[in-house]
């Protein structure tokens, strides 16, 4: 199933036939097919909606770059689309970029929040990392006084030796995007957040930090923190069983 957002046919899908509905929003690169226990469950007692982004699972990119304006009212153009009031979200990592703005900056009303693992928080430029990203430009410059037959090799070793698996992984028309995503910061829309929050994350997280999940406690005044120990940023698939039964008494409290 399908609805328009522009020029791009958002790809969906739907589990169950309540009148309670949960919409779950995953992370960058992952599809309906990450979720599939966990729909299996909530289906039962929910309407489950999940979407494939552009570029993932059956929608396909369009031929520019996106914003995360461009993605969040893609889905809130779904919600309008498909008569959907008031939803349960569920987001994971990238998804939770997108629960972040829906519910502040676009005040979309949305009955309960469950973030797992979210991004939205920009890591501070540490030395080592300037550092970095100096040489890296400064290596790129001095490529270009290479023959040609050396330059492009080069590029491309630096490439892959300074740049992240996930951009790595990307098709070139998506890298733009990903820059435009990764250097937003939504630190400042979280106090905006008077949903009911549940945050839900992994203890050895390295993608996106336990400190960044403190720091949403903090800052969204009507949330709860739950820390999974010797998790990851997929504490959701590690701990399956017990985050949906977590998931259930939260929406059912």
């Amino acid at each position: 199933m399908t609805i328009d957002y522009k020029d791009i046919k958002l790809s969906y899908q739907k589990y169950g036939d309540s009148k309670d509905v949960i919409v779950i929003l995953p992370g960058w690169g992952e599809t309906r097919n990450t979720f599939l226990e966990m729909i299996n469950i909530l289906k039962i007692d929910y309407t489950v909606y999940i979407i494939d982004y552009p570029g993932f699972g059956e929608t396909k990119f369009p031929n520019y770059n996106l914003t995360m304006d461009d993605y969040t009212e893609m889905i809130i153009k779904f919600f309008n689309d498909l008569k959907i009031s008031n939803p349960n979200i569920i987001a994971h990592s990238f998804g939770g970029r997108i629960a972040i703005l829906l519910s502040s900056k676009y005040n979309v009303s949305i009955n309960n929040l469950i973030l797992i693992d979210s991004a939205g928080i920009k890591p501070k430029m540490t030395l080592k990392k300037k550092f970095r990203l100096k040489l890296y430009k400064t290596l790129q410059s001095l490529a270009d006084y290479l023959p040609k037959k050396f330059k492009h090799k080069f590029k491309t070793y630096l490439f892959n030796k300074f740049s992240s698996s996930d951009y790595q992984s990307l098709d070139e028309n998506m890298r733009e995007t990903f820059k435009n995503i990764v250097n937003l910061d939504l630190t400042n829309y979280l106090s905006s957040i008077n949903t009911n929050t549940l945050i839900l994350w992994g203890e050895k997280d390295t993608d996106t930090p336990l400190k960044d999940g403190k720091l949403m406690h903090k800052k969204i005044t009507n949330s709860e923190l739950i820390i999974f120990p010797n998790c990851t940023h997929y504490c959701y698939l590690e701990n399956t069983y017990v985050i949906i039964k977590i998931i259930l008494c939260f929406l059912e409290d």
